[in-house]
């Protein structure tokens, strides 16, 4: 992989242990020789991330619509660095530039990107991989939710696959390394009948 999309807060989080995950993630990209693209930011989890990797030499590529550039929250050391129009423009001009994404904790901001890449993923628009770096459990509550969509018939048990999950980063990469994407044909045929559109074929 060349270059992974991260999606993280903007805040450095109420513990330091979400600090020191940003950190050891940023450490295996320099040493992995694989480059960030991520929110474009010099605060919170982002600017570790950031940091870490310029200091290293490496590439960093910074992707941030002109509203919060007005806000001076824009990094302003990055040598690549993006500037879009619109959040929806960010969110495809980072997922073009990557491999796969990651996934650390955040807000609304980032379950907004994660949320987009599996849906993405489930229509096959989009077969890159996504990967929740579990730090300290922070995402446990999310992943109960989407076992409760399951278990109620809104979200199939084989797109529960494409949540990759650990809270080890070398773990977590050689996963996104070896993912396999689902066929789409299968399942939205089955959610026709279940309809009761057995007629439409796609």
């Amino acid at each position: 992989m060349k270059r992974i999309c991260v999606f993280c807060g903007s805040s450095m989080g109420s513990s330091p242990i979400y600090k020191e995950a940003a950190k050891k993630l940023a450490t295996l990209f320099v040493n992995e020789d694989i480059g960030l693209v991520y929110g474009g930011a010099n605060v919170g989890l982002m600017k570790i991330l950031a940091d870490t990797l310029l200091e290293a030499g490496k590439e960093v590529i910074g992707v941030m619509p002109h509203s919060l550039i007005k806000n001076e929250v824009a990094h302003t050391e990055l040598e690549h660095f993006i500037e879009v129009e619109t959040m929806s423009e960010r969110k495809n001009k980072m997922a073009e530039l990557s491999d796969a994404f990651i996934a650390l904790p955040g807000g609304f901001g980032t379950l907004d990107e994660l949320s987009e890449v599996l849906t993405y993923n489930q229509l096959r628009i989009c077969d890159k991989p996504l990967g929740f770096l579990n730090t300290a459990g922070y995402y446990d509550k999310f992943l109960d939710f989407v076992d409760h969509a399951v278990a109620a018939g809104f979200v199939r048990s084989e797109h529960r696959k494409n949540l990759i999950v650990s809270d080890d980063v070398a773990i977590l990469i050689k996963k996104l390394q070896s993912y396999q994407p689902l066929e789409t044909e299968k399942w939205i045929r089955d959610i026709k009948e279940e309809s009761g559109n057995k007629q439409q074929r796609i």
